[in-house]
């Protein structure tokens, strides 16, 4: 316990702090008024009033009911076909490049690749089919012509060639008639799902 008329003293905190504060502040002032130097500050001026209203140019979208352009059609095809004296089948796949004009009256012109394997007998068939088109009765119908390679496992190729007809109403239906080497002539029935993948 101290008395109360003892002298209070002073504490002695070292080296004065008030030099250290003055220190710090001319540090801070100078890193600020080098940083305010590197970047000063730019006001720009509101740009000027628009005199018309802006004006949004046409639309790139084609519309829905033009049908008009090149396209690639991939999809299954089935069929059966009477060859050699006896009925049997085939499954397979086709490949369609082509190009649509529907208010033409040449409205599809093409180039059409496919094949097939039969169910019962061995082997199979490969074709490259030309392909025309034009619009009958509200629906696109036309007709095919091209070379048949007849495959075997026991015998050589076979060339041939049919001709064909074909109507589009969501799946495309087709006749088809022809000859192979070796194996006389031959009839087919068949459908084709035409499945549109890529539409320039």
């Amino acid at each position: 316990m101290c008395a109360i008329d003892e002298e209070v003293k002073r504490l002695h905190w070292g080296i004065r702090p008030q030099v250290f504060a003055g220190l710090a502040f001319a540090l801070v002032c100078c890193i600020g008024s080098f940083s305010s130097a590197a970047d000063p500050v730019v006001i720009t001026p509101d740009p000027p009033a628009r005199s018309t209203p802006p004006v949004v140019g046409p639309g790139t979208f084609r519309p829905t009911w033009d049908l008009d352009g090149l396209y690639l059609w991939l999809g299954p095809v089935g069929a059966a076909s009477h060859l050699d004296g006896a009925w049997d089948s085939t499954f397979g796949g086709e490949a369609t490049v082509t190009r649509i004009r529907e208010q033409a009256p040449l409205g599809l012109l093409g180039v059409s690749v496919g094949a097939s394997r039969w169910t019962t007998r061995d082997g199979g068939r490969v074709w490259l089919d030309g392909v025309v088109g034009t619009r009958l009765l509200g629906r696109m119908m036309g007709a095919s012509l091209g070379p048949i390679v007849e495959l075997s496992q026991i015998s050589h190729a076979r060339i041939g060639g049919s001709i064909g007809v074909w109507g589009y109403a969501g799946i495309a239906p087709f006749v088809r008639v022809g000859a192979v080497t070796d194996l006389g002539m031959f009839a087919e029935l068949g459908v084709h799902i035409a499945l549109p993948v890529l539409r320039r």
